[in-house]
């Protein structure tokens, strides 16, 4: 290869500089108003509280102020099915739930496929947790499994709608424990919590943070995570148990299709700054979510994996 002298040397510079300096110029501006923020859920869930303990630091690094917007529905997917309808300037993002959007077009027509969901993050995972009223007979996860195989469908679950992360961590739970159990779908997760202490139900297949708010009132019997929770010291993990279990929702955050690149690598940047925030881990913590970090350029990867592990879940819930 013949070296580059000086004079091309400097004019390769700035025809890197003038292809690059566009992108440079609106990452750095960026955002240069306030950024809407769409909950495809109602107020006070998980996806609601952890967008607004996002929300001071998003707008402490940024210098703009975040909106925060419930556009409820159909489990969430009345949003997602908007979301490409939105100006893709980067001012508008919207919560992501992976399995619900794995799930939800496996099994119907609900107006968008999981590709149509341009994640550029995701930020946590609220873990999957089999919680009863503090009263229960259920002493311990094994109780329960031994009813729910001397009794058939006998054994309730209720959990946050149908085609959703509760769902299937119950389809999930049923088929890793060779039992048969009964879903019920509320409106919430928050609603299943109250159908459980109401004794409408005999367990929720919910999450840790619903044991976490719930406190005394209820017994948390498995979590899905790797280690103990910090909020739920008692509460034993599935692996523990002797279950190869570790999932639950996997929040994010998505833009419209066409969203520049940069704008995209932008705001992932700042959600994993957010997220090596001491004081927002903190709180993410103490509420019983576990805080991860899936920037842009793994976003492919993570999807793949996470659909490959779904599978055979939804496959059986289409056959029932």
């Amino acid at each position: 290869m013949t070296p580059l002298n000086r004079r091309q040397f400097g004019q390769g510079l700035i025809a890197v500089s003038a292809l690059s300096a566009p992108g440079i110029l609106r990452a750095q501006s960026f955002p240069s108003r306030a950024i809407n923020y769409i909950i495809p859920f109602n107020p006070g869930g998980e996806s609601d509280v952890t967008a607004r303990f996002q929300q001071p630091f998003f707008e402490a690094i940024t210098g703009q102020s975040v909106v925060i917007q419930s556009k409820p529905g159909a489990g969430g997917a009345t949003a997602w099915a908007q979301l490409n309808g939105f100006e893709p300037d980067g001012h508008t993002i919207m919560n992501t739930i992976v399995p619900h959007t794995v799930l939800q077009p496996a099994m119907k027509d609900v107006g968008y496929q999981t590709a149509d969901i341009n994640n550029v993050f995701f930020f946590h995972y609220t873990p999957d947790a089999v919680v009863v009223k503090a009263d229960s007979p259920y002493q311990s996860l094994q109780d329960l499994i031994d009813d729910a195989k001397a009794n058939p469908g006998r054994v309730t679950f209720g959990g946050s709608g149908t085609n959703t992360a509760n769902h299937l961590a119950s389809e999930i739970f049923a088929d890793m424990t060779d039992t048969t159990t009964t879903y019920i779908p509320f409106k919430g997760s928050a609603p299943a919590m109250t159908a459980v202490l109401g004794g409408q139900i005999a367990a929720a297949m919910s999450y840790t943070t619903q044991g976490v708010k719930a406190g005394e009132q209820v017994r948390t019997l498995a979590v899905a995570t790797n280690e103990r929770v910090a909020a739920l010291p008692d509460a034993p993990t599935f692996k523990e148990l002797g279950f190869d279990h570790v999932g639950g929702a996997y929040r994010g955050v998505a833009v419209p299709a066409g969203t520049p690149g940069d704008i995209q690598q932008r705001l992932s940047d700042i959600l994993q700054e957010i997220n090596a925030t001491p004081d927002f881990q903190a709180q993410m913590t103490a509420a019983g979510y576990e805080v991860i970090d899936v920037p842009l350029a793994d976003i492919p990867a993570f999807i793949k994996e996470r659909k490959a592990a779904y599978g055979p879940a939804i496959e059986r819930l289409k056959s029932a």
